[in-house]
């Protein structure tokens, strides 16, 4: 097989808009219908060809794998990744971490289709342990980038002492938003009141043990 038989993903701007309005609208279909629907009504939604979508992805399972990866840090908005890339700055880094925490936690509560991704990853993950791949491949920082800098900033800075970034992050989300998310999965809700406490004491657990520590 000659190098020039080999098919290539389609790369270039205008490529690159349709491979956006192609996960666009799996991202709506999928939610909608599941699953099961079909990559001719896929095309149709986004306003390309099937061959096209195929050329993009290769598979439905690639395709809704790039549905979800893509969505994995959609509730990091841009308002709450400008409120951690501050924290840098912050004189009193107790108080910024909070409102950033808030406003992270605020996206994370309201992003309803977000929420139901996650559940259909939920219902597919057997079919398709690729979506589980795509975080061991990546890892934790490459998937939280805004996370990752604002705490490799801290520390670099010596207002934080975090000798494993990776179990940070993954720490830190655990604090929180995984609560939310773990809650919103069985169709419950952590109330506001709630919500508050647990940022500030997350916040607070995160400090203690990742503050710089006195020789």
């Amino acid at each position: 097989m000659s190098v020039d038989s080999v098919k290539r993903t389609p790369s270039g701007p205008r490529a690159e808009l349709k491979r956006q309005a192609i996960v666009r609208a799996a991202r709506e279909l999928f939610l909608r219908e599941g699953f099961g629907v079909g990559m001719d009504t896929i095309a149709a939604e986004a306003g390309v060809s099937k061959v096209t979508v195929y050329n993009h992805f290769g598979s439905k399972g690639a395709l809704f794998t790039a549905v979800i990866t893509d969505a994995l840090d959609e509730p990091l908005t841009e308002e709450s990744s400008a409120a951690l890339e501050g924290l840098a700055d912050a004189e009193d880094l107790r108080t910024a971490l909070v409102e950033a925490a808030r406003t992270w936690v605020h996206a994370v509560r309201t992003n309803h289709k977000v929420t139901a991704l996650r559940n259909l990853v939920a219902a597919e993950l057997h079919r398709f342990p690729e979506l589980g791949d795509a975080w061991k491949q990546h890892g934790a920082e490459g998937h939280h980038p805004a996370v990752a800098n604002a705490l490799r900033a801290l520390t670099e800075q010596g207002r934080l002492a975090v000798p494993d970034l990776q179990v940070a992050i993954i720490q830190f989300y655990g604090l929180l938003v995984f609560p939310h998310m773990i809650f919103s999965s069985y169709g419950m809700h952590i109330d506001e009141d709630l919500t508050d406490r647990l940022i500030t004491s997350g916040v607070d657990m995160f400090l203690g043990h990742y503050g710089p520590r006195d020789a």
